[in-house]
């Protein structure tokens, strides 16, 4: 198997690497998570271990956007955190196991190798476009008509995920639990103040309504409006 790593603490990853490569794997090494994120992104791996906490993209958010671009490759996420609370955000963030530190290289061996049955990954997109609307998934960046539209990160999986979803309706029950992780009222009113202000920035002073309501259901996102 060919294997990413991504573990700032360089003693970490070489006691990683060193184990895998023993055990017969390719091992692939990034200490930082933006780096980890694009090569991810880049290059094809059966599987990814990914501490949970890096310099400037946090293993969470690194799983967050790989599952938001369709990538499937199964994740096994290492923190020092090991409350009951961090695993699920851990496994809610899209991860396939919780390992914490410090762990037996055994153990690691054990889950990486269940992991393995899982099939083959999906190669990731990394780009979106629905009309005239632009979503670099890796970059976390959205254009409309060729200008820049500055979105919060709450604002930004909203609209992946709609975009995702063109031309189906999401309801928001979806929302919460693909963008909160939450599973609460759906009646909630924060979804709609959320979309309202994602639309004066996606829609307003454009061509044309991409974000569409649908009555007493949720929401949906063609062209042609």
């Amino acid at each position: 198997m060919q294997i990413l790593v991504i573990e700032d603490d360089a003693r970490v990853a070489e006691h990683i690497a060193k184990g895998l490569k023993t055990a017969g794997h390719g091992v692939a090494l990034e200490s930082d998570g933006r780096a980890g994120l694009l090569r991810a992104a880049a290059d094809a791996f059966d599987l990814i271990v990914v501490d949970r906490m890096l310099p400037h993209v946090d293993g969470l958010t690194i799983v967050q956007t790989m599952r938001a671009t369709g990538d499937t490759t199964p994740v096994l996420i290492l923190s020092a955190l090991g409350e009951v609370d961090e695993r699920v955000a851990g496994l809610r963030a899209g991860g396939d196991d919780y390992l914490t530190k410090p762990f037996a290289m055994s153990e690691l061996l054990a889950r990486i190798d269940v992991l393995s049955r899982r099939g083959p990954a999906i190669v990731a997109e990394t780009r979106l476009s629905v009309g005239d609307l632009e979503i670099d998934l890796l970059g976390q960046a959205v254009r409309r008509g060729g200008k820049p539209v500055d979105l919060t990160a709450r604002e930004f999986r909203i609209l992946a995920y709609l975009a995702r979803n063109e031309g189906r309706v999401v309801t928001r029950s979806m929302l919460l639990e693909h963008v909160w992780d939450y599973h609460f009222d759906p009646q909630t009113n924060i979804i709609d103040q959320h979309v309202s202000r994602l639309r004066q920035k996606v829609d307003r002073g454009f061509d044309g309504t991409l974000i569409h309501t649908v009555r007493g259901t949720g929401y949906m996102m063609r062209t042609g409006g």
